[in-house]
């Protein structure tokens, strides 16, 4: 493989032609370029696409949508397939700590410098097309795969899947995890409403899955009407849980006694099971060995999904933000042992259902800390703590200004045995991890 870095690209003077020197510049201008934060369509990206020839990838193309559990199996088949020997890219969003993480080649994070060149490359195509933050980031992610000489890309969509930019490619197999009301503003009021905007990432020559286990009627509706051949957990493939392993079959595979890919709870086990559908679809033309789904089930380790950080005071790290993710880490709490006080310090973006994550958390809560998100987007502490009351909460609520004095004074309130969870968004765990100086990121 090529290193990125030893490429030579006519169109780029190193030296003196880039619009911003650092990543930071390219990332602030592209947050006011475009009129909008979001807005959906293809049109934009597939015409600068198209010009940097990048519409047509000689990798194979895996794109993963979902309400959640969809950065956990992009990471689950980044994992397993590098495990088989393949060369791999990755594309998630948001990031936690460093914008660097949405794009790795080969499990490495691509570099600022290669970042800023291919950011100039956008820069140069795209003519007076202004481009989103996300489309700028998604056309970064194809022009460092289509660099790289990868053989597959796996990219995560950002928000639905017909619209969005991902979806300008056409994805060799389709993946939709668990499905639930999140960004109704954009994708509808309900799930057969969302789910059909996330099945827009299907295609009639392409087999697509979908590892949510009660899996809207629409979608798979616009399979049979689009031709796609869908596999659904509970009717094409299966999981049967034991104690300390779990078992996946199907009509032509089966997995026994396979490692859990997290302690507590089975949330990651469906992620993981609609992983090994799609794995098995693949297999006709890029098989994987056992081994190595054994191996990167066991080495399945995602920042902030669940994320347990022992200590006197154990502190839980989820990115919940939505009423399904939230019911998950409700019962993942529940199974994970405790007898202290459970402190919940909860920062949210104003768009969120916080009603709804409020209702879902509050049974397992003794004490609520909100906290105010500084960002455009983000809620204040006093605003949450209205809409906590609005539930019929009725124990201690606290308020802080940021997640540093939040979780410094929580810190010091509480004793040996409690535990404090982190929670509410993306926001609020990364300022948790980078207050408290952990490695955060594998």
């Amino acid at each position: 493989m090529t290193p990125i870095s030893n490429l030579a690209y006519p169109d780029i003077n190193k030296t003196d032609s880039l619009r911003f020197r650092t990543l930071a510049e390219w990332l602030t201008w592209q947050m006011r370029l475009h009129f909008t934060a979001v807005e959906l369509g293809l049109d934009r990206c597939r015409c600068i696409a198209a010009k940097m020839g990048l519409l047509n990838p000689d990798f194979k193309v895996i794109s993963v949508a979902g309400t959640n559990g969809k950065g956990s199996s992009v990471t689950m088949l980044d994992l397993i397939l590098r495990n088989s020997g393949y060369q791999v890219g990755r594309y998630t969003s948001p990031h936690l700590i460093r914008y660097n993480e949405r794009i790795c080649i080969n499990g490495n994070e691509v570099t600022d410098d290669q970042l800023c060149e291919s950011f100039e490359r956008i820069d140069r195509a795209r003519g007076d097309v202004t481009l989103t933050y996300f489309e700028f980031g998604t056309l970064a992610a194809l022009d460092l795969f289509m660099a790289s000489g990868i053989d597959l890309a796996i990219l995560e969509v950002g928000l639905g899947g017909r619209l969005d930019a991902v979806n300008i490619l056409d994805a060799d197999l389709a993946l939709v995890s668990g499905i639930d009301l999140d960004h109704q503003q954009w994708l509808g009021n309900d799930r057969d409403s969302i789910a059909r905007e996330k099945a827009g990432i299907f295609r009639s020559s392409s087999p697509a899955v979908c590892s949510d286990i009660d899996t809207p009627q629409s979608l798979i509706d616009y399979a049979a009407e689009l031709g796609t051949s869908l596999y659904l957990q509970g009717r094409d493939f299966h999981i049967r849980m034991e104690k300390n392993t779990w078992s996946w079959y199907s009509a032509d595979k089966h997995y026994v006694d396979l490692p859990r890919p997290v302690r507590y709870g089975d949330f990651q086990i469906y992620n993981a099971a609609g992983v090994l559908m799609l794995l098995t679809l693949l297999s006709k033309t890029s098989p994987v060995e056992e081994k190595a789904i054994r191996q990167g089930l066991q080495d399945f380790h995602l920042p902030g999904r669940f994320q347990i950080i022992p200590g006197e005071i154990q502190i839980i790290l989820d990115v919940a933000h939505n009423r399904q993710a939230a019911r998950t880490l409700a019962e993942n709490l529940r199974l994970l042992p405790g007898n202290g006080t459970t402190h919940v310090l909860i920062g949210m973006l104003k768009d969120k259902d916080r009603l709804a994550v409020f209702e879902a958390l509050s049974p397992i809560v003794d004490v609520w800390h909100t906290v105010t998100l500084p960002q455009e987007r983000g809620a204040d502490a006093e605003t949450l703590c209205g809409d906590l009351r609005q539930t019929g909460f009725t124990g201690a609520i606290n308020r802080y200004e940021s997640v540093a004095s939040a979780l410094d004074m929580i810190r010091a309130g509480a004793v040996q045995g409690d535990r404090l969870v982190v929670t509410g968004s993306f926001l609020t765990v990364s300022a948790a991890i980078q207050h408290l100086n952990l490695p955060g990121l594998s």
